[in-house]
């Protein structure tokens, strides 16, 4: 099989493996599709994800669709031939969080195309993988398996939504406007948020937030550094704040317009080290403080949503790219101004 394979710092191979055997409680999948995701691009360009260095060969891609290839003897839900959503994250089911629901939070998970272990875990963009049984999700056979492959960033989109409470009739502001800051948008409208505000320093990711995926207002921080204090006052503004730019910068400019007794979620991942943060509002006024890490369970949610059509992920698919011209793909994805999301169609033998 082939699979694209991250060596290092710009170092990212088309390359032969060998497929391994299957056990009876896994299932060996064809890969239709692979999105390129923000760690991805981490990994190809910086050859780390914050601590985590590349050590060793790694097949990258954790965003993944695909077809049941074979089963093992212990598997009954799935069958050759099936169509499937494939979730990256094998939590243990073992440890305290685990057992306490939130496995998100596992002490060994295994994550798709992660160098946080060591050895690393192999990542989706591969023409034939091995998952767990209960990692993979049964579809119809008429289901779109490049929509599909959006599950797992729409399933941090939903997780956010969650850790951030009920949203009927709250007013909602998004920094950020990448794929997960619009899929979060996009969530928060579903959840009932009346007015969801998305920012960014891009122009065309504002255009696809406000004329696709719903958003109320866009505000370019860039070009008009002073919008947000139209917000801003003893009160504030917004219920809740979702933070997915991973900018210190950005999270800072939330305190003064989020609303007493408000809440902010970090969804974006932060740099390495510490962060400004404006302690005393915490107190003065109760605002909220949370983290949203990857998901807990809401990826089902997020499969039955795309197939159902509830959610419409179209807007964030910019185009595929073979899996010779993968290199190619991870050059492309980094320009914002043409591309929220590109995919690798990755075994033309099941496209």
């Amino acid at each position: 099989m082939l699979a694209a394979i991250c060596h290092g710092k710009k170092d990212l191979r088309v390359e032969a493996r060998a497929e391994p055997a299957l056990a009876a409680d896994e299932v060996r999948v064809g890969v239709a599709y692979g999105g390129i995701c923000g760690s991805d691009m981490h990994y190809y360009h910086r050859g780390a994800v914050g601590d985590f260095a590349v050590r060793e060969p790694m097949a990258l891609g954790h965003e993944i669709s695909g077809v049941v290839l074979e089963v093992g003897s212990a598997i009954t839900h799935v069958e050759p031939g099936m169509k499937a959503a494939l979730d990256p994250s094998r939590p243990c089911l073992t440890c305290d969080f685990c057992r306490a629901g939130r496995m998100n939070l596992c002490t060994d998970m295994v994550f798709l195309g992660s160098a946080g272990r060591f050895p690393h875990v192999q990542g989706g963009f591969s023409e034939t993988l091995i998952l767990r049984g209960d990692q993979i999700i049964p579809v119809p056979a008429d289901a779109d398996l490049l929509a599909l492959s959006v599950a797992e960033p729409l399933s941090i989109g939903l997780h956010a939504v969650n850790r951030a409470g009920p949203l009927m009739g709250k007013r909602v502001i998004v920094t950020g406007s990448g794929p997960i800051g619009l899929l979060t948008a996009r969530c928060a409208l579903y959840a009932g948020a009346i007015e969801v505000v998305c920012t960014d320093v891009e122009d065309a990711a504002l255009a696809v937030a406000r004329d696709r995926m719903g958003a109320t207002r866009t505000i370019n921080v860039a070009t008009d550094p002073d919008a947000l204090a139209d917000y801003a006052g003893p009160a504030g503004h917004f219920d809740v704040a979702f933070e997915a730019s991973g900018a210190p910068s950005a999270l800072l400019s939330l305190f003064p317009i989020v609303r007493r007794g408000g809440r902010i979620v970090q969804v974006g991942m932060l740099p390495p080290g510490t962060a400004p943060i404006p302690v005393n509002p915490l107190q003065s006024r109760e605002i909220e403080f949370v983290g949203a890490f990857r998901a807990n369970g809401e990826f089902r949610l997020a499969v039955d949503l795309i197939v159902s059509g509830a959610i419409d992920v179209s807007p964030i698919l910019s185009g595929t790219f073979p899996l010779e011209r993968s290199v190619d793909a991870f050059e492309q994805a980094g320009d914002r101004s043409r591309f929220v999301k590109l995919h690798i169609a990755i075994n033309k033998d099941i496209l």
